[in-house]
């Protein structure tokens, strides 16, 4: 412990040293950031509010809108105050705090977008006993062991990172504490602790990646077996939107944590940050509402009883 209080604070490098880029960038980051805010919360307070949404799809929905939102909010505000400050510091505790929550709620992401796969996989292949397979109970199970394994994984990655000796550069060649960024600032010897990381990642990303390609298989063999074809329309609309947010969300994760320190771009990781910080959470609630008619019309009919 008293080893790794050399280090007081970081400074965070940015995506640009450029002055020209710093008001179109902070402007681009806010543009992104509120439809980020009004897309999430949106979603979140028309699930709450429309009781027709009470179901176990727009359970996980609203909960992943909500961690959305939140992991968004672990990074993007203070990459926009110090556009405008050209405040670069970061204490070592904020540090600690943002890179903690920003992998909690990326974490919970991850599981609920499994657990999102199981429902479809019910919905699809047991629609006779959905309501008996999805129910409060289980719902509640699931959400909530999302949000508990989001918060142990954070913990672990973080101890595991924190637990090394900073006593030579504070400069962290990224916009926000990452772990990978962070870590390889370390004086001490890292290697069990990228072990460690890798194999806590690995473990997560093939889990959930495994989880869902088997559950999909399973979906499309049972909708290929669907004689009515409304029935494969209703079926392919029904998990397209999850499948396509499955998609982004692990192909950016799996380039991004997989790879060997030594392999890390800054570059490429500062571009890749960008998409999974910021642009994939103002996307999900957009892929999701522009194909689901109950949302669309639950939206519809709450603004025309305001109106």
């Amino acid at each position: 412990m008293e080893n790794r209080t050399e280090v007081t604070q970081f400074i965070l490098l940015g995506l640009t040293d450029d002055p020209g880029l710093q008001v179109p960038l902070f402007i681009t980051f806010l543009l992104i950031y509120t439809i980020t805010l009004v897309g999430n919360l949106g979603m979140t307070l028309l699930i709450l509010l429309d009781s027709r949404l009470h179901t176990p799809m727009y359970v996980f929905l609203g909960n992943l809108s909500l961690v959305d939102f939140c992991y968004s909010t672990a990074v993007t505000p203070k990459v926009m105050a110090r556009l405008i400050t050209g405040d670069k510091a970061m204490s070592y505790n904020a540090c600690a705090a943002q890179m903690f929550f920003f992998g909690a709620f990326g974490n919970a992401e991850s599981y609920l977008l499994v657990s999102m796969a199981y429902d479809r996989y019910a919905a699809v292949c047991k629609p006779l006993h959905y309501t008996t397979i999805m129910t409060t109970k289980v719902c509640i199970f699931l959400v909530t062991g999302c949000y508990v394994s989001g918060f142990f994984n954070a913990s672990i990655d973080t101890w595991d990172t924190f637990s090394l000796s900073f006593c030579k550069s504070n400069v962290v060649h990224h916009f926000f504490c990452d772990v990978p960024a962070v870590m390889v600032l370390s004086c001490s010897d890292r290697h069990v602790n990228e072990l460690v990381l890798v194999c806590i990642a690995s473990f997560n990303i093939f889990f959930a990646v495994t989880v869902i390609f088997v559950t999909y298989a399973i979906i499309f063999i049972t909708i290929l077996k669907m004689h009515s074809g409304a029935g494969h329309q209703k079926a392919f609309s029904t998990c397209a939107s999850h499948f396509t947010a499955v998609s982004i969300f692990y192909g950016t994760i799996t380039f991004m944590y997989l790879q060997p320190s030594s392999s890390h771009a800054m570059d490429t990781d500062k571009i890749l940050s960008v998409f999974y910080t910021m642009v994939i959470p103002m996307l999900n609630p957009l892929v999701y509402s522009l194909r689901n008619k109950e949302v669309k019309s639950a939206f519809t009919e709450i603004f025309m009883k305001k109106g």
